[in-house]
């Protein structure tokens, strides 16, 4: 890959700073000491069965722990490195945060910046497919659009969210915001989000002049007002069959975040087999096909390297009311901008375009026959060609 790929825009109105992972040897073996050390429970009812109807399989838990401890997390730096990765500087209401962020910048003079934003349990690396896809296509002269992704605050190599105060949706948009106007993009910027991220997406848009468009591919909502049995097609349907199913038997993990994260919190970064249970339910669970295990390892391991997992959950304090999942499509962030939205069948909880038109001004709209929660990961050309359609349509 083209070192220009990390040229820095002209009118930056900061230099941020080159960053390369490189986790200390004695972390790393403390790492592999206690996950050797770590015992996988007793057979169960529950964890006997492969469907996943109760959660992870302990089968599937022996295995990745075996898998684990062969695993090569030197050869995951390197492909996290083969990427210009940068820490940058922002303020927001008297703290400094140092967010990690990896991009691509184009020397085209037109190029669109857009920010990509992950959610839980994802990290920066859910857009690297989609960033290999670019670097393959484009030159840094030709490349169409300067790509930043972001760690999150508490997420990954970014500062966690400050011990003295409560720190919501509102706060990480601010620092996202400061993030591209440092980089240079205070004229105007596109967002695209998943999971949390759309969230961010929804205030980023609700709040500031500097964004221009939004696309997202997670719409969780409750059911609007109005809406007809005719407005909704039949995969459609089958998407809020699988919602259904969501809110009664798979949001617990929400709630627990939402209400008790100190305890959940402190609980994982007990124990690295902890936290793969816990976040490797999620990748099987929320996936149209099982990812394979290095993608979800290298997720895991990041987790845990960083302590991300207690830092990264104080969003669900804002976003999940007990009894009231997905009640939280806050009328402030209605996005006046161009809007796009893409659907995935297999999405934790999938939602009809009737729907989301009543949260924005939806111009752009694609229903696709396959793909789950981690659409970046999943079906990062899909999701890329949905992007730059949208772009292209409304981008002035």
């Amino acid at each position: 890959m083209s070192s220009s790929f990390a040229t820095l825009p002209a009118n930056r109105k900061s230099t941020p700073t080159p960053f390369t992972v490189a986790v200390p040897e004695e972390q790393l073996s403390d790492f592999r000491k206690l996950l050797e050390l770590s015992k996988i429970g007793p057979k169960t009812y529950e964890n006997e069965l492969s469907d996943g109807r109760f959660g992870i399989s302990r089968d599937w838990l022996v295995q990745a722990k075996e898998e684990w401890l062969k695993w090569d997390w030197r050869a995951c730096e390197k492909h996290i490195n083969s990427f210009p990765n940068f820490t940058q500087p922002v303020t927001e209401n008297d703290d400094v945060f140092n967010i990690h962020f990896v991009a691509l910048f184009s020397q085209k003079p037109d190029a669109i910046p857009l920010l990509c934003l992950h959610g839980w349990p994802g990290n920066f690396l859910e857009f690297y497919s989609i960033l290999r896809i670019l670097t393959a296509r484009y030159t840094p002269e030709t490349l169409p659009y300067h790509v930043i992704v972001p760690s999150l605050p508490g997420y990954a190599f970014s500062s966690p969210p400050p011990l003295t105060r409560d720190f919501q949706l509102q706060n990480i948009a601010s620092i996202m915001n400061s993030l591209m106007i440092e980089l240079g993009f205070g004229s105007g910027y596109a967002v695209q989000g998943g999971d949390i991220g759309s969230k961010i997406s929804r205030v980023l848009a609700a709040t500031f002049d500097t964004v221009k468009a939004v696309h997202i591919n997670f719409c969780i909502m409750p059911e609007p007002e109005g809406i007809k049995d005719s407005d909704i097609s039949e995969i459609e349907k089958q998407g809020l069959e699988r919602s259904s199913t969501f809110k009664a038997l798979g949001s617990s993990y929400a709630l627990q975040h939402a209400t008790k994260p100190s305890t959940i919190g402190l609980v994982l970064a007990s124990n690295p087999i902890a936290l793969l249970a816990w976040i490797g339910e999620k990748f099987l669970a929320w996936t149209d096909e099982n990812p394979p295990m290095e993608e979800i390892l290298s997720s895991v391991t990041l987790y845990w390297l960083t302590e991300t997992f207690p830092r990264s959950i104080y969003p669900y304090r804002q976003l999940f009311t007990p009894g009231l999942i997905g009640a939280h499509e806050n009328p402030e962030w209605y996005i006046k901008k161009p809007f796009g939205y893409s659907f995935f069948p297999k999405e934790l909880a999938p939602i009809p375009q009737a729907w989301a038109k009543t949260t924005g001004t939806l111009e752009f709209y694609r229903q696709h026959e396959s793909g789950g929660h981690f659409a970046a990961m999943e079906k990062p050309e899909i999701l890329l060609a949905d992007v730059e359609e949208f772009l292209q349509q409304v981008w002035k």
